[in-house]
């Protein structure tokens, strides 16, 4: 999986991967996303696209099985949907 985003400040996109690669600048203008949680950021960016591989390939050989089941999207995409909303917002803990 690769998560993309958008700097606020430059309005470029980039992929995750670019951020970890600059320690948690925009790879364009080079700001730092949140300068007093770099670390803990880029930690966090990490986890998701490996989070977001694992159950991507999970589901993929699911869907390749075949079973006799729907799996229902809203308990899968429920809650990421809701945190992706808050980031959009702009709303923090």
């Amino acid at each position: 999986m690769k998560i993309k985003g958008t700097c606020r400040h430059c309005g470029r996109e980039f992929l995750v991967e670019q951020v970890l690669e600059n320690g948690g600048r925009c790879p364009w203008d080079g700001r730092p996303f949140e300068p007093d949680y770099a670390v803990v950021l880029v930690d966090a960016l990490r986890d998701a696209e490996a989070a977001g591989n694992t159950l991507e390939n999970a589901l993929e050989k699911i869907a390749d099985i075949g079973p006799e089941f729907v799996l229902d999207m809203d308990s899968i995409l429920g809650e990421v949907r809701a945190h992706l909303e808050r980031l959009a917002s702009g709303r923090g803990a």
